[in-house]
């Protein structure tokens, strides 16, 4: 028996979310591990009472920075009360004193990205610039302090090698079709009513809260050059999201992309659906023709995974981390090239033949991706990890 204590604080939308809203049932389902949960109160709500689970909550404080000097000075002493073994940081920043080992999970693409650095500053958005170096510099000593970092996907845990000067170890995170096709849900009335409104036309999705290195200036670039190649068939783009300051996570501004969707909305060729209920969005993957993701900089994404499973073609910006994600599921573009995206979209769309074949690939390649596999493997390096130094590997 193991007894860890996870560090969720940080979990409030996107990938942070997703890992806990998976990991922590597969972990409750474990008999020979007991852990312990730190949550904000609104988070700790949707998982109710679990076995072999208990739960911490603290207020959310407003910050990031501000929430890493309070878990540097409260944490210790609710680590030494839960009896815990091990710690699990599941968001980007080690303790720099834990009490016990730490495996830290680090999954933000941004610190070591500059592409994203050079973007913030054309876009003269200084703010969040400085606070992304500030944070790397906090991510980077923190990979530097824990005693094991595991990355998402190799090609990230590489990037964090070289970024750092430490191992970094890669672990895959999971993916369970049941769980995501489980949900008896419908789509929202207003979202089947885009869908029919656009029943003839090309369907692409795009599953994202707006930010900036998810680059949907240049997915929005890419549609009227479909538009002029698809010989009076309409296309249209579905994204998750609302392009409104405030209607997102982070202090990203919309101006940009919001222009460039209000052009093309004459032609009713952006569709902003706003956020999707997980328990639904399969239905949404499943009534579009094709997945685009045009991002800059990633660590895994979990929407192609989901939309692999669902039987769609990924059109992805050329990444490490997307081909390794994706393999021969997908085909792929320059991320900057609005045409070149374009492009690969007009391969499918031309040849139901690649279409069916990325589709295979797809499916069979989200079976590789288990969220049991993903628990079983972190508890034998949180094991590992816990053994007197004199009986490692």
């Amino acid at each position: 028996m193991i007894r860890l204590f996870i560090n969720g604080l940080a979990a409030s939308a996107g990938g942070g979310l997703t890992y806990l809203r998976n990991a922590i049932p597969h972990l409750a389902r474990r008999p020979d591990a007991e852990t312990t949960v730190l949550l904000n109160p609104a988070i700790r709500r949707e998982f109710g009472e679990l076995p072999n689970i208990s739960f911490v909550e603290i207020p959310e404080s407003p910050g990031a920075l501000r929430r890493f000097v309070r878990e540097q000075t409260e944490l210790p002493k609710l680590i030494r009360q839960s009896g815990a073994q091990l710690l699990i940081s599941a968001g980007n920043f080690a303790l720099w004193n834990s009490p016990v080992p730490q495996i830290l999970l680090s999954r933000n693409s941004l610190y070591t990205s500059s592409d994203f650095l050079r973007d913030v500053r054309a876009r003269g958005d200084f703010a969040i610039w400085a606070d992304t170096l500030v944070k790397g510099w906090l991510a980077r000593q923190s990979i530097r302090r824990a005693d094991i970092t595991i990355a998402p996907s190799a090609a990230f845990a590489q990037e964090l090698t070289e970024w750092s000067g430490r191992k970094v170890l890669s672990l895959h995170h999971g993916f369970d079709q049941d769980v995501f096709t489980g949900g008896a849900a419908p789509l929202p009335s207003s979202v089947q009513s885009q869908l029919e409104q656009g029943k003839d036309a090309l369907r692409l999705l795009f599953v994202s809260h707006y930010n900036y290195y998810r680059n949907f200036e240049t997915l929005l670039r890419a549609v009227p050059i479909l538009s002029s190649r698809l010989r009076g068939k309409k296309v249209k783009l579905l994204l998750t999201c609302q392009l409104k300051s405030g209607e997102n996570p982070g202090t990203y501004r919309t101006e940009s992309a919001a222009a460039l969707a209000n052009r093309l909305r004459q032609g009713a060729d952006v569709v902003e659906l706003g956020t999707i209920p997980y328990r639904s969005l399969h239905h949404l993957y499943r009534a579009c023709h094709i997945y685009v993701t045009p991002a800059y900089a990633e660590s895994f994404a979990h929407p192609l995974v989901e939309a692999m499973s669902s039987g769609l073609p990924v059109v992805a910006s050329d990444l490490p981390v997307h081909r390794e994600i994706c393999g021969d599921a997908g085909i792929y573009f320059p991320r900057f090239s609005p045409a070149a995206l374009a492009d690969r979209v007009m391969q499918i769309q031309e040849s139901p033949e690649l279409a069916e074949e990325l589709s295979r690939h797809g499916q069979r390649r989200a079976r590789d991706f288990s969220w049991s596999e993903h628990v079983e493997r972190l508890l034998v390096l949180a094991v590992e990890l816990t053994r007197p130094e004199s009986e490692r590997n």
